[in-house]
């Protein structure tokens, strides 16, 4: 399995390429990097070759400014492995241990996609694909269509909810994005406090 971490992005309403934020001293870039590396051998960046070179090997889109499927299809299409972990950069609180159990799902089902759902939405951008999902992918963006949910099969998708992931302490909070300044500060306040909880 390949991991990717999706960099790429306006940050429009950040105002600021998230990427390079930091949080708790490393960039929400290292960390998704850092917590990637605990699962995949190989950790590739999805996003601009000058932004990101500095991080690691960066892989830019084919179909550039689609979004992230157009991450998606770039990461398909270089890949080498059958599966492949995708994780947007913005998302600081998901835990290596998510990203494996996801990933032994994705392996033991042998599904084209493996995906997370919380509160009836589903996750793309915390999901497992398999290589199969890349003509789908780039029937879609050839088509003008950017969504990634609805390329979903149903008989091919594998569906991880909240019960399940309840079972192994798993929260929907380690599922939270950053996409204004006020989500930043809300996250280094909660980062202060899961700190001083685990020095208590």
């Amino acid at each position: 399995m390949t991991g990717f971490v999706l960099a790429g992005g306006k940050s429009t309403r950040m105002g600021t390429d998230k990427a390079a934020i930091a949080l708790n001293g490393r960039t929400l870039l290292e960390r998704a990097i850092a917590t990637m590396s605990e699962v995949t051998a190989e950790v590739f960046i999805l996003g601009s070759e000058k932004l990101y070179g500095g991080f690691g090997p960066v892989i830019e889109d084919i179909f550039p400014d689609c979004g992230p499927l157009g991450g998606i299809h770039a990461a398909l299409s270089h890949s080498k492995t059958h599966f492949n972990l995708i994780v947007a950069v913005d998302t600081p609180f998901i835990s290596a241990g998510l990203l494996q159990y996801l990933a032994k799902r994705a392996v033991a089902s042998g599904a084209m996609v493996t995906t997370l759902e919380i509160n009836g939405y589903t996750q793309p951008l915390c999901s497992v694909y398999s290589r199969e999902f890349l003509p789908m992918a780039e029937a879609a963006l050839r088509g003008g269509n950017y969504k990634i949910a609805p390329l979903f099969a149903r008989d091919r998708t594998v569906t991880v909810g909240r019960e399940e992931l309840a079972q192994f302490a798993f929260t929907p909070e380690m599922l939270e994005n950053l996409n204004t300044p006020q989500d930043l500060e809300r996250a280094r306040q909660r980062w202060m406090a899961e700190r001083a909880e685990e020095k208590a």
